[in-house]
């Protein structure tokens, strides 16, 4: 098996995300934000297929580590690749409502 990775980001594109380096930065709550992100994906476009995993990335920056959700996939499994490319170019733009609940953006 040959595993790739696709990074996907912290959060959806049109979202603000935790920004390390900034004042107020909270790492516990950039790691809530890319859980939450990964629940949305799974619900928005399945559970990753066998060969594919939604993962948590630390990366390191000059301010600190910064974190965000990979796609690492299996490059020889052809659904594996597309479920990757798929949570890259087709997943959800904005939060939705159980999302900005668990991240106590808004109450039930």
């Amino acid at each position: 098996m040959s595993m790739d990775s696709i990074d996907i980001g912290p959060v959806p594109p049109e979202e603000n995300c935790q920004q390390v380096g900034t004042a107020g930065y909270d790492p516990q709550l950039a790691r809530q934000e890319c859980r939450a992100y990964i629940a949305l994906l799974r619900r928005v476009l399945g559970d990753e297929p066998s060969g594919a995993r939604l993962v948590i990335k630390s990366n390191p920056h000059d301010y600190g580590n910064y974190l965000e959700v990979v796609c690492k996939y299996d490059d020889n499994n052809e659904t594996a690749v597309d479920y990757a490319f798929k949570c890259e170019s087709s997943g959800p733009a904005e939060w939705d409502h159980i999302a900005r609940v668990e991240l106590g953006l808004v109450t039930r």
